[in-house]
């Protein structure tokens, strides 16, 4: 059992830029396909976000618990693997496909999340403080 769930979904970006290198503007999604496309094909994102945009899960909308409170994180990654991380915590058991009928794994610092799925980790906050989710593809 659990006394919260939280949701982080990492999604990739691939907005093109003009020559100068500032990001392109289209009038549709249509018009920016063969562009975007082209950008995709280098698989190097122009962002990366948790939950659609820049700062969605930090300052006034970070994810809370009290010490205590048992928390299960749902995490999906449509495009590419991940490696998310509690930094001050860890996953208690983790299911890094999302198969809940499967035997978790313990004590995971950091889990794999291959893309096109989602995983969940489960974690008891036992002591006060702020814990940083993070990819652990550190190099994104």
């Amino acid at each position: 059992t659990y006394d919260r769930v939280y949701y982080v979904g990492e999604q990739d970006f691939y907005v093109p830029r003009d020559e100068a290198g500032n990001f392109k503007k289209y009038e549709s999604a249509g018009e920016a396909y063969a562009d975007t496309l082209e950008v995709m094909r280098g698989l190097i994102p122009s962002h990366i976000v948790f939950n659609g945009a820049v700062g969605a899960l930090t300052g006034d909308n970070a994810l809370k618990a009290e010490v205590g409170e048992k928390v299960l994180i749902v995490h999906s990654q449509a495009n590419r693997d991940t490696r998310p991380h509690l930094i001050g915590g860890h996953g208690d058991y983790v299911w890094q496909t999302g198969k809940f009928h499967n035997v978790p794994d313990v004590d995971q610092e950091t889990w794999f999340i291959p893309g096109g799925t989602a995983g969940a980790a489960f974690y008891t906050f036992e002591q006060p403080g702020i814990y940083a989710y993070v990819n652990h593809n550190l190099n994104r």
